[in-house]
């Protein structure tokens, strides 16, 4: 079946659904048995749908978990309450005390907290490497290290790694790549054609498309999802049903609004560009981004959030900019329906493999499914302020 036939079709099994169109949601933790054999037929087939307790799954998320392996050709998928959740699921499940993690130095900072603060407490050593090595990566491979984790693109500043040359670099040496693939989507970037083993998404975003649920989610081949499902199951992780629900609700027009986000954020970044204010955008269709052939040949697409950095300017002035908008508010999440600002400070700081020698501020928006007409005149009041506060 082709994208659209999957997303309109799948989850729909008449085995989650019962005929209905939209998959009901299931409450329920304790299941119940009237036969000793009925029990043990269920325990046997609970890593494949089988019903024996809440925290395992019921029709509502066994109905989301076949939507996503549709989507994304994938064997199996665990489901978590948080993209964040998914992420630490995915680590833990796979490494242990004693093993390396090679983790890209833009990734989204929960995920640097995580190595940073639990997973060292953990014995677990990570070594943060430039977004942009490629298969250089092959030089920092260690004999104990066990997952490199790549994010692309970095979700602040925007870097489109090499994934398949990584893949391959990591292949050869027995490690396992994760990806979070949140900005890609399954949609836009095909994980398992690129080498990645274990797909991870914060389907919060643009998934569920409308800002009203948590959710988070990790896809596999075969050889890692027994694994990635015992290990994750032993530490209580699960998704509500009404999360679940939402999440397949967003399915069903994801394409659609992946289109008209790309579309306005384009519009909007074009504008941008040619600002005298902006000194360059990091959009992955933009030449100016890091990783923009990687992005042409590697992605079928882009979405709604990018950055861009400014020529100068203090945080007296970018606040200025972004306090009094209209339409862009600032939020910490992204992929809803409706248009964020943030900027970022001191990213030189935490930036320990590839530096940060951009001069003035980075400003991240997400650009949502608002006429970009009305978007252009709040960001033109927004640089009015910004420029009248520099001159103070």
């Amino acid at each position: 079946m082709k994208e659209d036939t999957i997303l309109a079709a799948t989850g729909r099994d008449k085995k989650y659904t019962h005929g209905a169109i939209n998959t009901p949601v299931y409450h329920a933790s304790t299941l119940t048995f009237d036969t000793i054999r009925e029990m043990k037929q269920a325990n046997a087939n609970r890593n494949k749908g089988g019903l024996t307790y809440g925290r395992r799954g019921n029709p509502t998320t066994y109905a989301l978990e076949q939507a996503l392996c549709d989507l994304e050709g994938a064997d199996g998928c665990y489901l978590y309450p948080s993209g964040l959740a998914a992420i630490s699921g995915a680590i833990l499940s796979f490494a242990k005390a004693g093993d390396h993690i090679l983790m890209a130095d833009g990734v989204y900072e929960p995920t640097r907290g995580l190595s940073q603060r639990l997973l060292g407490r953990l014995g677990i050593e990570t070594t943060f490497y430039d977004p942009m090595v490629g298969a250089d990566i092959a030089d920092l491979i260690q004999d104990n290290t066990r997952i490199i984790f790549v994010e692309s693109p970095c979700s602040v500043t925007m870097e489109i790694q090499d994934i398949p040359a990584i893949a391959k670099a990591a292949h050869a040496r027995g490690v396992l790549v994760m990806m979070d693939n949140t900005w890609g989507t399954p949609l836009h970037f095909k994980a398992f054609d690129h080498g990645v083993d274990l797909s991870i998404h914060a389907a919060t975003k643009y998934m569920v498309g409308h800002s009203d649920a948590m959710v988070g989610a990790v896809t596999a081949r075969a050889a890692h999802m027994e694994q990635l499902f015992n290990m994750s199951y032993q530490m209580g992780y699960c998704l509500s049903p009404d999360d679940a629900f939402l999440t397949l609700r967003g399915l069903r027009t994801l394409k659609v609004r992946l289109k008209q986000h790309e579309k306005n954020a384009l519009i909007i970044a074009k504008w941008l560009k040619q600002r005298p204010e902006v000194d360059h955008i990091r959009h992955p269709a933009f030449e100016s981004c890091p990783g923009h052939e990687i992005w042409k040949r590697d992605f079928t697409g882009a979405n709604g959030l990018f950055s861009f950095v400014l020529k100068e300017g203090d945080e007296a002035a970018t606040t200025a900019l972004m306090e009094g908008m209209e339409h862009f508010k600032m939020g910490y999440s992204w992929g809803g329906y409706e248009s964020l600002i943030l900027t970022y400070y001191g990213i030189e700081n935490y930036r320990t493999a590839s530096g940060w020698t951009a001069k003035g501020p980075l400003i991240r928006l997400h650009i949502g499914l608002e006429d970009p007409e009305d978007l252009i005149a709040d960001l033109e009041q927004g640089f009015a302020r910004f420029k009248a506060a520099l001159l103070k």
